[in-house]
């Protein structure tokens, strides 16, 4: 999935808060969205998909700064569980998109996501065929338009500003391996 799908998620998930701590919703939001970015990170450093990406280990993580995010409610506490937990989430959801091939529409490489505990790559579903696929694209609008509609400002301005980007990459996707293939490397 791209980067932009991640981000709209982690920030969309947040808005489970509102009803409960609207003070707190927004700062979880924009916590979210760094963490649905910060796993591909990996693609500048490192190995994309195993060396920012930790689907076992940022959930179990999560899970313990959630109970201390409830315990002692407070933005830093939220904002760090919320990060995490966007992160894993990012994890956890590249096992649903498509390999890491540079066509990855062909569906020649079985790596979704490395899952530490496994010791192994967890095959990739294709849920999600790839990344910058039209279902790709729907999915992230869908999470944008959930992020537009439960904030306001920074938050939704944020948001708005990946739809451009997004359609930007799904419309020249296909085309990568051939115009830049260096960026897929």
């Amino acid at each position: 999935m791209m980067v932009t799908t991640h981000a709209a998620m982690g920030a969309a998930l947040s808005a489970l808060l509102l009803p409960l701590s609207p003070e707190l919703a927004g700062v979880a939001a924009l916590a979210a969205f760094c963490g649905g970015v910060f796993p591909d990170l990996d693609l500048l450093v490192g190995e994309h998909r195993r060396t920012l990406h930790y689907p076992d280990y940022y959930t179990l993580l999560a899970f313990g700064l959630a109970g201390v995010a409830l315990l002692r409610p407070v933005a830093a506490t939220v904002a760090v569980a919320a990060f995490v937990a966007s992160a894993a989430v990012h994890s956890v959801a590249d096992a649903f998109g498509g390999g890491l091939a540079p066509r990855p529409w062909v569906r020649d490489d079985h790596r979704g996501v490395y899952c530490r505990l496994r010791g192994r790559w967890v095959h990739p579903r294709h849920w999600v065929r790839w990344d910058g696929a039209p279902e790709d694209l729907a999915l992230g609008g869908a999470l944008a338009l959930v992020c537009i509609a439960a904030f306001d400002g920074p938050v939704r301005w944020l948001v708005v500003l990946t739809l451009p980007v997004s359609a930007t990459y799904t419309a020249v996707r296909k085309r990568l391996p051939e115009w830049a293939p260096w960026l897929l490397e």
